[in-house]
């Protein structure tokens, strides 16, 4: 037992650590706000058992970056059976909120009737597609429900870091300059694959360029989808030098056709890096796009040890 001015029986007694001042303190935890509105994922392509486990592991890591998070995945070519329509997942979201406060209403509470956004959708693409975002905004304007629309995730040094990673994973990049672990198949050109034509090839290349200064290699971008685009990239790369070329994509998974990427290595006759998937700096990519549409803090963003 123990009394206000101390240990009764001269146990110890554990005290809270005081607050570390300064810039140096540990932030304080970041929790989603109550009743802030649903974070949803656009989530293209064909769905499959693949593309659900991708997805939901993005939204496992937006939840674990802020806890209490209503995150929620909307297909753009779902079936509302086994996997959720963008549309009906909304509609769905703005019902639930309608009914919380009904129930709360009738229970006498003092609650004030929900106003602004629904939902905030991210779309899952790291660069633009005009055709994919049309395609969003009208199922979001079908839906008739109050929902924010972000940008796609990239440009982004968080993205790059993601490229080397995957690269690194294939054995076609250092993992590590820093210590100058050496590769022997590692690439001295990176072709940075996209779809979505002139505007997304343009926005591969800004983060293309922070590749290259972390790698040390010319990397260029050029688009999946544009006949002979991929062949032309490997030319050019090597004519000016580069010998061992490598394929990677900038492109999160659900987006690519079966068998596109496969078709273009043999087209530039190197191999090729996995798509970034699940990697942990899209779930916080995704989770920053919705913080910024909210205008809250997000958590502090930290990136794998791969220099």
């Amino acid at each position: 037992m123990s009394s206000p001015t101390g240990p009764a029986s001269g146990l110890p007694v554990r005290m809270p650590r005081p607050r570390q001042p300064g810039r140096h303190r540990r932030p304080e935890p970041l929790a989603a706000p109550e009743g802030a509105p649903a974070l949803v994922l656009a989530v293209p392509g064909t769905p499959s058992a693949a593309t659900r486990s991708l997805v939901e592991e993005v939204v496992s890591i937006a939840r674990s970056e802020l806890p209490g998070l209503d995150a929620r995945i909307g297909y753009l070519e779902g079936d509302d059976a086994e996997f959720s329509t963008l549309q009906s997942v909304l509609t769905h979201a703005a019902e639930e909120r309608a009914e919380r406060f009904e129930q709360a209403r009738a229970a006498g509470a003092d609650v004030v009737e929900p106003d602004g956004p629904v939902a905030v959708v991210v779309p899952l693409l790291a660069g633009p597609d005009s055709a994919l975002l049309r395609r969003v905004r009208q199922a979001v304007m079908d839906s008739r429900v109050a929902a924010d629309l972000t940008d796609v995730l990239g440009p982004h040094p968080l993205l790059a870091e993601a490229l080397h990673v995957r690269l690194s994973e294939a054995g076609l990049a250092r993992a590590d300059r820093a210590r100058l672990f050496t590769v022997a198949t590692a690439a001295d050109g990176i072709i940075l694959a996209s779809v979505g034509g002139d505007e997304a090839v343009q926005a591969a290349g800004i983060t293309g360029m922070l590749l290259a200064a972390r790698l040390a290699v010319p990397v260029m971008a050029a688009a999946l989808d544009e006949e002979g685009a991929i062949a032309a990239i490997a030319e050019q790369l090597r004519s000016s030098g580069s010998q061992q070329l490598a394929l990677a994509p900038y492109l999160i998974g659900p987006e690519l056709d079966p068998g596109l990427l496969d078709e273009a290595a043999k087209e530039a006759d190197c191999s090729a890096a996995e798509a970034l998937g699940p990697y942990p700096a899209i779930g916080k990519l995704a989770l920053a796009k919705y913080t910024a549409a909210l205008g809250i803090a997000p958590p502090q963003q930290q990136g794998a040890p791969v220099r």
